[in-house]
């Protein structure tokens, strides 16, 4: 099991390498930045981890190839394994809000698969040609430095099932945003296996990551109180997604209209890793029993020092 903490990036950067230094000293294994449109873009504040760190795995999650080209990404991603060590990964998505920018691609799936091929070309330094019908390299292209760490593993971001069917070939792992419910990954662990067999390959070598808003205090009531106002802002859209969780149409309309009482503590602890310590950790060791392997604590944390303290310690034990 891996345990990794999650930064939106809306800090000043050079907040971002002294709270990878303390990530990293309590003993977490990954440090994810967010690479939400209309935030600070990932690389600068990943640079500042790399610079920052010794043994930390990090990487963004989120980078689309509709607002930044596959070969800018390659670029990026060679940069950054290079300047940690080979401690970085890479994670895509097809991104949200995308239709705020009048950006509405016809073939996302086409897209994230090509664009995963396009960048493992690229940081292997081949020369040959590469097919595709969105992101084709005619052959003698390549990234113009020695590139010493081209091996980067690839993480893709999504709730699809076709998704990830289309991109299990490049793929190390899937994780699935927003959830703390069990039964997700074990909906998720079936659907990526069923499509690894379907092309020959082992699914088990597909981890399943879980992530989302976490807060923990000593006091449980605190801690759901302060969680429940972050999680109205998503619960309905991921409600939508999980095959497992049936709402009452008049709570989904409260909590789309800004009621965050609307959500039952019960009903919170299926979108977010909430409430004191030893809660936390039950949460966690339910994930990890359905099949995860990674779960990584997302904003706001309420405590970091809590989560590394008592929770991972708690975890380790």
């Amino acid at each position: 099991m891996k345990f990794g903490i999650a930064l939106q990036t809306n800090l000043p950067l050079a907040t971002y390498g002294p709270l990878a230094a303390q990530v990293e000293a309590y003993g977490f294994d990954t440090l994810t930045v967010f690479n939400d449109m209309l935030y600070q873009p990932a690389w600068l504040p990943l640079l500042e981890i790399a610079r920052a760190t010794r043994r930390l795995h990090f990487g963004p999650i989120a980078v689309n190839p509709f607002t930044c080209h596959p070969i800018n990404i390659a670029s990026q991603a060679a940069l950054l394994a290079d300047a940690s060590q080979g401690r970085f990964y890479l994670g895509l998505a097809r991104g949200a809000w995308l239709e705020y920018v009048g950006l509405n691609p016809a073939r996302p799936i086409a897209s994230l698969r090509e664009a995963y091929a396009c960048i493992r070309h690229l940081l292997q330094g081949k020369l040959e040609p590469l097919a595709g019908e969105i992101y084709p390299l005619l052959g003698g292209e390549k990234l113009h430095w020695a590139i010493e760490h081209p091996e980067v593993p690839f993480v893709l971001a999504t709730w699809g099932l076709k998704t990830m069917q289309g991109c299990i070939q490049h793929i190390h792992a899937v994780k699935v945003g927003g959830t703390a419910n069990p039964a997700v990954v074990s909906w998720l662990r079936k659907g990526i296996d069923e499509a690894a067999r379907a092309i020959g390959r082992d699914g088990r070598e597909i981890e399943i990551i879980v992530g989302t808003a976490t807060v923990v205090d000593d006091s449980d009531r605190v801690a759901c109180d302060k969680a429940r106002v972050e999680v109205a802002g998503f619960l309905p859209i991921i409600a939508t997604l999980d095959p497992s969780i049936q709402i009452e149409p008049d709570i989904l309309a409260g909590i789309r209209a800004g009621d965050a009482n609307a959500i039952s503590d019960e009903l919170l602890r299926k979108f977010a890793l909430v409430g004191n310590p030893d809660a936390i950790i039950a949460q966690v060791q339910a994930l990890i029993e359905a099949g995860a392997a990674k779960v990584e604590f997302a904003p706001p944390h309420g405590s970091l020092e809590l989560l590394g303290t008592r929770v991972l310690a708690g975890l380790r034990a």
